[in-house]
C-alpha cells in the first residue's frame, strides 16, 4: 500500500496538486499542461508495455524499488528546471518508473496473497493510490502558508517518495511466488465482448483523465484559493481508499458488467459538476465522485478482461492496457488545446462525461453480447 502511495498517488498524480502553480508561476498554457501530462502517461504505457515481457523474470523485486527510487529523484529534479523540454523528460520517466512499481508490485502482492487465500487484501493494496493523494495534498495544505512557491510541492513529493521507497523496501522483503503455469499463454479468443471491454477501457482512460489531471486548474479559475484546492484534492484521495473495496461489494450484487457502467455514470456526473456547479460544491463534489470510481473502474475493467479471457491474462492486460494508455495520452492533448482556445475547461469536461458514460454503455453492450452467446 505504502508502494503503490508513492508510485501512484504521488508519483503520477501530484502533479495535478502542483500544476495551478507551475501554470501561474511559469506562465504555462492548459494546452503546454496537457502536453506534460501526456508525455506522463506515454511514459506509463511504455513501461507497462515493456514490464509484460518475460525479462524481468525474477528480478520484480529490485525493478519495483528502483522504480520508487526513481520516482523520488525525478519528483526532485521537476523543482530544479523552468524548461518545457526537460518537464516532458522527467515526466516520461517518472511515468515509466511508476508503471514498472505498478506491473512488479502487483505480481508480487497479489501472488503471496492467493497462497494466503486473503485475495480479499487486494483492497487495501489498491487503497495506497488514495493514501498517497490525500497524504500528499494534506501535507500541501501545511506547505502553502510557508512556502508558496511550486518548487516546494515537488520538493515535498520527493521526501514523501523517498520514505516509502524506505518503508517498502523494509517490507516487501522477497520476490513474487512462482505461479506453476508452464510454457506461453495461448492467443486471445475471437470474441466481440472482449474488443468491446477494450474499446471502453480506452474510452474511460480518455474520459477519467480530464478531471483527473486539470481539477485543480478548473479550482484555481474558480478563484477558490491555494487552501481549498489542496481541500479538493484531498477529498479526492479520501474518497479512492475504500473504492475498491465499495466496488467489488457492488459488483457481487449487480455483477462486474453493471458497477462499471454504474460507476462510469458516478464519475461522468463529477466531471461535469467541475465546471458546471459553481461555488465549493461542484469542484468538491467532482473529488469525491472521482475519487471514489478512478481506482474502482480500474480494477472492474481488468476483471471484466479476465472474465472474457481467462486463459491469457497477460496479453488481456497488455491489451487494456495500451487501450486505457492512449486514451489517458490523448486525453490531456486535447482537452489542454480545447481550454487554450475557448479559455475554459468547460468543453473538454463535456467530452469526457461523454465518453465515460460511452464506456458504461458499450462495457454493458458487451455483457448482453455474452449472455446471449453463452451455452444455456
Amino acid at each position: 500500500m505504502i508502494a503503490m502511495a508513492v508510485a501512484m498517488g504521488i508519483g503520477r498524480f501530484v502533479y495535478t496538486l502542483i500544476l495551478p502553480g507551475m501554470m501561474e508561476g511559469l506562465g504555462l498554457s492548459a494546452a503546454e499542461a496537457g502536453l506534460i501530462a501526456s508525455a506522463n502517461y506515454l511514459g506509463y504505457l511504455v513501461g507497462a508495455l515493456l514490464a509484460a515481457g518475460g525479462w524481468a523474470s525474477g528480478r520484480e523485486r529490485g525493478l519495483m524499488l528502483a522504480g520508487l527510487v526513481g520516482t523520488a529523484f525525478l519528483a526532485l529534479a521537476m523543482g530544479f528546471t523552468e524548461s518545457l523540454v526537460l518537464f516532458l523528460a522527467i515526466r516520461f520517466l517518472a511515468g515509466l518508473a511508476s508503471a514498472f512499481v505498478m506491473v512488479f508490485l502487483a505480481s508480487i502482492v497479489f501472488s503471496h496473497l492467493a497462497a494466503a487465500g486473503r485475495n480479499d487484501l487486494q483492497a487495501v493494496y489498491f487503497a495506497g493510490v488514495g493514501l498517497g493523494i490525500a497524504l500528499s495534498s494534506a501535507l500541501m495544505f501545511v506547505l502553502i502558508a510557508a512556502w508558496p512557491d511550486w518548487r516546494a510541492g515537488w520538493y515535498l513529493s520527493a521526501a514523501l517518495s523517498a520514505a516509502g521507497f524506505l518503508v517498502a523496501a523494509l517490507l516487501i522483503d522477497r520476490g513474487p511466488l512462482a505461479n506453476g503455469a508452464a510454457g506461453p499463454e495461448p492467443g486471445l479468443p475471437k470474441s466481440a465482448a472482449l474488443a468491446k471491454i477494450i474499446l471502453a477501457y480506452g474510452l474511460f482512460g480518455l474520459g477519467y483523465i480530464v478531471t483527473a489531471t486539470f481539477l485543480v486548474a478548473i479550482v484555481r479559475k474558480g478563484e477558490g484559493g491555494a487552501s481549498f484546492e489542496a481541500i479538493v484534492w484531498l477529498v479526492t484521495g479520501l474518497a479512492a481508499i475504500p473504492s475498491v473495496w465499495l466496488s467489488n461489494r457492488l459488483a457481487a450484487r449487480i455483477g462486474l458488467a453493471a458497477a462499471y457502467a454504474l460507476a462510469c455514470i458516478a464519475e461522468a456526473v463529477g466531471v461535469v459538476a467541475s465546471v458546471a456547479a459553481g461555488g465549493y460544491a461542484g469542484p468538491l463534489a467532482a473529488g469525491v465522485l472521482l475519487g471514489v470510481t478512478v481506482i474502482a473502474i480500474t480494477a472492474l475493467g481488468l476483471q471484466l478482461g479476465r472474465k472474457l479471457a481467462p486463459l491469457a491474462p497477460r496479453r488481456t492486460f497488455a491489451l487494456m492496457t495500451a487501450s486505457f494508455g492512449l486514451g489517458q495520452i490523448i486525453g490531456p492533448l486535447l482537452a489542454g488545446l480545447i481550454a487554450s482556445a475557448t479559455g475554459s475547461f468547460f468543453l473538454p469536461s463535456l467530452g469526457a462525461a461523454a465518453a465515460l458514460l460511452a464506456s458504461g454503455l458499450i462495457a454493458l453492450s458487451a455483457k448482453a453480447a455474452r449472455d446471449e452467446t453463452s451455452p444455456k
